[in-house]
């Protein structure tokens, strides 16, 4: 597994230039906006306004922070995201406008370029239980809150928006008292385990 300390990284301009986002990891490394097969990242958003358009790209969009996202995506009605929403799949090619509810915000974003790979998200809270690691595809476990983890044998001090990466076929679980996002990876050409 690798650990991926969010303090340790650099923030970079959006791709539409209005505002900043911390890029987590991407696939294959150093890949820049048009040419990545998959992309984690943390964004700050302080004022009303567009999503950049990101051709072949499918997004989830999870709020961590803040007191609301209104989003109107083209095709579907309006949505409120808040810290306690479900993450919000949608296709980053198709016109999309967000206002703040109360203030600015802080969100996660999966993207996955459409025929090279596809991804999940999903929240656990560790507190109400094991997470246990699904055994398809590249599987990454971001902290939504900071304190300590066991990962099998291993114990581990997460920070806020820390990620833990594991390789695919990795097995185990994961215990604490924090909130995390479970994000799945997997090449568009591989087959799910169904559960």
């Amino acid at each position: 597994m690798k650990l991926i300390r969010f303090a340790d990284l650099a923030r970079k301009p959006w791709k539409n230039g209005g505002g900043t986002t911390t890029e987590i990891a991407a696939s294959p490394e150093g890949a820049g906006f048009e040419d990545f097969d998959w992309r984690l990242s943390v964004a700050e958003v302080a004022s009303d306004g567009p999503f950049s358009l990101f051709p072949r790209i499918d997004r989830t969009l999870t709020l961590i922070e803040g007191q609301g996202l209104d989003m109107s995506i083209e095709g579907r009605e309006a949505v409120r995201l808040t810290p306690a929403s479900a993450p919000l799949a949608f296709p980053g090619d198709v016109p999309v406008t967000a206002s703040l509810v109360d203030g600015p915000i802080r969100d996660f974003n999966v993207m996955t370029r459409r025929g090279r790979f596809s991804h999940r998200v999903t929240r656990h809270d560790l507190a109400s239980g094991l997470l246990t690691l699904p055994q398809d595809g590249l599987q990454l476990v971001a902290a939504l809150g900071a304190g300590p983890v066991r990962i099998g044998a291993a114990s581990l001090d997460l920070g806020f928006a820390d990620v833990v990466a594991f390789e695919a076929g990795d097995t185990g679980s994961i215990a604490g008292a924090l909130p995390v996002l479970l994000i799945g990876l997997l090449p568009a050409r591989a087959k799910r385990v169904q559960a």
